[in-house]
């Protein structure tokens, strides 16, 4: 592979979709990127071809074809090491890790999935209901897990460090995401108010603001 920083970027994504995370990595680095659409529900042949697994992210970079939400921000990471979206330390490194691994599989792979993605998991739809109701009760406990961690840590402004890492990106769109349930409604204002406080800072943020405005989220 080429050096990443002088290397063309570009991020195939779908709107509201779990891509929103490298998107805003992306626009916090500052990095010059194309954005190419492949929407959920509706990929094409082409971008079959690129990701044969018909997922997204995906990110180009030169000749490179990555996917899988870490291996694409820590590219993302790679081409920008000034903006230090992985962590300061090592610490921070793994710390950062811990929680897209905890966000990728429990939150993404497993609870929302069984809540938006119902017929991944079964080819029954009559327990596509109770597949449903155990992805709501999951993100509950994955709420109140991001919760306690954020009180025990006095964690009121970065998830890692002192500055924006790649899991501000994922914590933050769990949060919106909740707006989109339409069986269950979970008030995080109320239930979690540090984690909801948190995001709401986050959310000012310009590279924030501008992901939403393209994802509509």
């Amino acid at each position: 592979m080429s050096t990443p920083i002088d290397t063309p970027l570009t991020l195939f994504w779908s709107p509201g979709a779990c891509s929103f995370v490298p998107h805003v990595a992306l626009c916090e680095t500052g990095l010059k990127h194309d954005l190419v659409l492949a929407k959920v529900g509706h990929m094409t042949k082409e971008f079959e071809a690129i990701n044969p697994k018909r997922r997204v992210p995906v990110l180009i970079m030169g000749s490179e074809v990555i996917t899988e939400m870490a291996a694409v921000l820590t590219a993302i990471a790679t081409a920008a090491p000034d903006s230090h979206i992985f962590g300061k330390t090592p610490l921070e490194k793994i710390r950062v890790y811990e929680w897209l691994n905890y966000l990728s599989t429990t939150a993404h792979g497993q609870a929302i999935a069984e809540i938006w993605r119902t017929e991944r998991f079964t080819n029954n739809p009559e327990i596509y209901p109770q597949l449903r109701a155990k992805g709501y009760e999951t993100m509950r406990e994955i709420f109140a897990h991001i919760e306690t961690k954020f009180k025990e840590s006095n964690i009121t402004e970065f998830a890692v460090g002192k500055s924006y890492t790649a899991a501000d990106g994922f914590l933050s769109v769990l949060y919106l995401w909740t707006a989109r349930f339409t069986e269950v409604t979970i008030d995080i204002d109320n239930d979690y108010p540090v984690y909801a406080a948190y995001v709401k800072k986050m959310l000012q943020r310009t590279a924030f603001i501008e992901a939403r405005r393209i994802h509509k989220l």
